[in-house]
């Protein structure tokens, strides 16, 4: 069953639909919104389980796929450009698969079409874990993760998906904070996060991977799956970069997108 996903629209133009990453919201790609946003309608979607986006028990790419879909079908848009980052890459692909037909022009940021070993055992159990009541700031919820996740950068925009509880619906004694994240099931269903999209393809379709240089999840050794799945794919480079290539290079993010989207238009 499909969820109602939580959206923004700006700019005018044909669609492009932004996908965010795991642990993410439609504010992490806000930065190529704003640089796009001139040329393209940019659709910017929560996922399921993220952001302001329903939770739901079921998490997989299939599902997460018909989210997007029922999202194009409610907006009127027929076909659409799509543009994911990691997870969200994974779930354009999968819509790509699933869906040739709605996918005008395919952007895949960081992430190849192949199951990955886990990466965030550590993200997963400092959050779970986390005593909700005894966070009374921002500081005191960053000193507890900081004892599973050592990266201040990390940190900071995990704890983008803690919300304050208005005071009408907190509990006399209980917790001010609250995750937006389904954190339960986005544990309980990891293992399909870390799977490869569903779908023989080909999607024949223009697709552009972009890689951050000093990042592994796109590798040569995933060359002949990109290519048996998206036989027009291109790879670009971003020199400088990991795997949050699209905030810590936008400028650059933003051109090469802008070059490809641009290709196809008459």
């Amino acid at each position: 069953m499909t969820v109602e996903l939580n959206y923004r629209i700006s700019g005018e133009g044909a669609p492009l639909i932004l996908l965010h990453g795991l642990f993410g919201s439609l504010e992490n790609l806000g930065g190529i919104t704003r640089r796009l946003q001139d040329g393209w309608q940019i659709h910017a979607l929560d996922q399921r389980n993220h952001g302001s986006s329903p939770h739901s028990d079921t998490m997989d790419y299939p599902s997460m796929a018909q989210d997007v879909i029922a999202y194009m079908d409610a907006r009127g848009l027929e076909k659409a450009s799509l543009l994911g980052h990691s997870m969200g890459g994974k779930v354009a692909m999968q819509v790509a698969l699933t869906a040739p037909e709605r996918v005008d022009r395919l952007i895949v940021a960081d992430i190849a079409p192949v199951s990955y070993k886990p990466r965030h055992d550590a993200i997963l159990e400092g959050l779970s874990k986390m005593d909700l009541s005894a966070v009374k700031s921002r500081q005191d919820a960053d000193q507890q993760l900081s004892e599973f996740v050592e990266m201040p950068a990390t940190r900071q925009f995990l704890l983008k998906n803690l919300e304050r509880i208005p005071q009408d619906e907190q509990e006399p004694g209980g917790p001010m904070f609250r995750w937006r994240l389904n954190l339960p099931v986005i544990d309980a269903c990891y293992d399909n996060l870390a799977r490869a999209p569903e779908g023989d393809g080909p999607f024949n379709g223009p697709v552009l991977f972009l890689k951050g240089a000093e990042s592994a999840y796109i590798q040569e050794k995933h060359r002949d799956t990109i290519m048996r799945l998206f036989p027009a794919a291109e790879l670009r480079i971003i020199q400088d970069t990991g795997h949050w290539l699209h905030a810590e290079k936008a400028d650059t993010f933003a051109a090469l997108c802008r070059r490809f989207l641009e290709s196809g238009e008459a």
